[in-house]
């Protein structure tokens, strides 16, 4: 869940049986996922989704960034929209929901996004210098999930939190903005989104009026801080997803909340410029500022 901030030292690894729960953890589970089919599996640290025929969420609802990965079906092959914080195992869940041949794609190369992507051999990736240094891995981001308060209930069992990490993974085919792929009876285009991340990318399946968004936009705190973030881009990415909102059914942002409606685009893009402009005050908590709007904020410098 984005809504606080990961200041502070990696203190435990889980939740001790006498520790109070998060407050985060105690407001889950979030009203969309009610109105959800869901899709029974063996797995404690999963939760999936059918959110529309041949598209299902894999959401990681432990872990206060609460995750969504996207499983979307060809007839050919599937697409793996990210593959989440790499603490549960997903490769797992996803052969149990397709034995199609699976590419995975990143929406954004951030540690919470590609932890199992080294489980998979076809993985596509945006052609850039920040995918290149993601793919290195990283111990540093990954351990810093772990820290107090950021897990709800126990870890997986086997998982060894002392070495957690982001592990490398090998890209075996580099994307640009435009490119589609086709996975028999539905093809997805890739379209370059960078603010967030410069590899960060929205996911069209226009037959559908299905539109992935990444981290461009979800329902809670977005994430303009760090420093690969671009804001300039950032507006410039959110202008380009506001202009498809007439041919969009339906969002499905990448943390949080599995669906949201396309008429938030214009109010993202809107909110935001107002922020560039300096007619909205932020509220500052640890060192951000927070600019709030309905349903959303800007967690930025």
């Amino acid at each position: 869940m984005r809504n606080f901030f990961l200041t502070f030292l990696v203190l435990s690894f889980a939740l001790p049986a006498h520790a109070e729960e998060p407050e985060w953890c105690r407001k889950l589970p979030r009203p969309a996922y009610a109105k959800l089919e869901r899709v029974a599996i063996a797995d404690n640290w999963f939760e999936v989704y059918k959110i529309r025929p041949g598209v299902f969420a894999i959401y990681e609802p432990h872990q206060f960034e609460e995750v969504i990965s996207y499983l979307i079906l060809g007839s050919d092959r599937a697409l793996l929209f990210d593959t989440g914080m790499g603490i549960g195992n997903i490769k797992a869940v996803v052969d149990k929901l397709t034995h199609l041949p699976v590419i995975v794609l990143n929406s954004h190369t951030h540690n919470d996004h590609v932890g199992d992507n080294w489980r998979f051999e076809n993985i596509y990736a945006m052609d850039t210098d920040f995918t290149r240094t993601s793919a290195r891995g990283s111990r540093a981001d990954a351990q810093a999930e772990l820290a107090s308060g950021s897990v709800c209930g126990a870890l997986p069992a086997g998982f060894d939190a002392k070495d957690y990490s982001t592990k490398p993974f090998h890209v075996s085919h580099w994307l640009h903005d435009g490119e589609t792929i086709a996975l028999g009876g539905r093809t997805v285009k890739v379209i370059a989104t960078p603010g967030h991340t410069p590899d960060a990318i929205a996911l069209l399946d226009e037959k559908n009026g299905l539109l992935f968004t990444g981290d461009s936009f979800y329902l809670g705190p977005i994430y303009l801080y760090r420093p690969e973030t671009d804001l300039d881009a950032y507006v410039a990415s959110m202008q380009r997803l506001a202009a498809l909102t007439p041919r969009l059914h339906l969002l499905l942002p990448s943390h949080n909340s599995p669906v949201a409606d396309p008429s938030y685009l214009p109010k993202v893009l809107m909110a935001i410029q107002k922020v560039q402009r300096g007619e909205v005050k932020p509220v500052i908590t640890d060192g951000k500022h927070e600019y709030v709007f309905e349903d959303f904020s800007f967690l930025m410098k």
